[in-house]
């Protein structure tokens, strides 16, 4: 294993060894607390443009299936552990992570001090960072500093799909959903195929016509990467959906929609990833622990026209969550989807298609 370095644009130095592709990366640095669920992480769209440090010691351990793959490709421009396995145990393992980051030629640094690290981002905030293994780091913080800003950068373009395209087939589908692909998860897909749903995807810059035309019962708007505030032509689609039927709104969708009703975005210092953040849902009072993966979230003072704040995150006390007092409409900042994360907000598909029949009856 080659010496490698990460280096962050504060001119910090921390070394290690490189695994997967020999390449250079660089991107926005940031961190999951999570303790499984790398290769969802990998392929989670929401992650383009970053580069993902893992704060569980051990990465690698179960391997690499395709059936745990979240998108077409991995998103991540690169990994960061502290512990790489090269020797996999499960029975659904079907090559190393090693092997994994090389096929898709993306580059990981292994062998640093993660919480060193993490505890950095936590009290300076994420910034922007660097991989590479065959320059000085003052030659490497050089070439940081010349390149644009994550938030400058809208990757939603890069990660949705080109074309529209149907999910698996149902035998005999009971609704129509159209789903908006700002950086989509497949499990969004998959969970709402298991419900019964025709599932059509189709990409980010769809009009709310486009849409439309699909005849669908209904629509979600994705999860997706970077600064909502680059996102108009999405405002504008959302605009254009808005009490035409009913509308699900996921993490990034959820931001969407916010600033369509009025509402303002700010980045977080060092944003919420991992699979056990704790999230009351002000219209049952009920606490539920989630899955996330966002540096943005929304201002609720600034909403209007009838829509509330439906659920707070209680460790820092940000909007994690919306609702209509008229129109058929929900949307979270979380991940119902999880993949990696707890199961226990799978209800709220079962809430929007609940949403979607009564709409039917009207």
């Amino acid at each position: 294993m080659a010496n490698a370095y990460l280096v962050l644009e504060d001119g910090s130095v921390f070394r290690g060894q490189a695994f997967g592709a020999t390449v250079r990366a660089h991107g926005e640095v940031v961190f999951n607390t999570a303790m499984t669920g790398y290769q969802e992480m990998l392929t989670d769209p929401s992650y383009a443009g970053q580069l993902l440090t893992l704060t569980y010691p051990i990465i690698g351990n179960y391997g690499v299936s395709e059936g745990d793959v979240e998108s077409r490709r991995i998103q991540a421009s690169g990994l960061v552990v502290r512990e790489e396995c090269r020797q996999p145990s499960h029975w659904q393992s079907e090559r190393a992570l090693h092997d994994y980051l090389a096929q898709w030629g993306v580059t990981g640094i292994a062998g640093i001090d993660t919480r060193a690290l993490t505890r950095r981002l936590r009290s300076r905030g994420v910034m922007m960072g660097t991989i590479t293994s065959n320059e000085t780091p003052e030659e490497a913080l050089t070439r940081l500093r010349s390149l644009p800003s994550y938030g400058s950068q809208d990757y939603v373009h890069a990660v949705s799909t080109d074309s529209p395209y149907e999910w698996e087939r149902v035998a005999e589908p009971q609704r129509h959903i159209v789903v908006v692909d700002e950086g989509l998860k497949y499990n969004i897909l998959r969970l709402l195929g298991e419900r019964g749903c025709r599932v059509t995807a189709v990409p980010c810059e769809s009009s709310a016509e486009d849409i439309l035309s699909l005849n669908p019962d209904g629509v979600v708007l994705s999860p997706g990467p970077g600064d909502p505030a680059l996102l108009d032509y999405m405002v504008t689609t959302a605009h254009g959906l808005i009490g035409k039927l009913p509308l699900m709104g996921i993490c990034l969708g959820h931001q969407v929609i916010g600033r369509a009703f009025g509402a303002k975005t700010f980045k977080l210092k060092f944003g919420h990833r991992g699979a056990n953040h704790p999230v009351k849902d002000m219209l049952t009072g009920r606490v539920h622990i989630t899955s996330q993966n966002h540096g943005y979230a929304l201002d609720g003072d600034g909403l209007t026209n009838g829509i509330e704040v439906s659920h707070m995150h209680l460790n820092d006390g940000t909007v994690e969550g919306l609702w209509h007092r008229e129109l058929p409409m929900l949307t979270i900042q979380y991940h119902s989807e999880a993949s990696p994360g707890p199961l226990d907000n799978v209800y709220l598909f079962d809430r929007f298609l609940e949403m979607v029949r009564d709409n039917d009856v009207k």
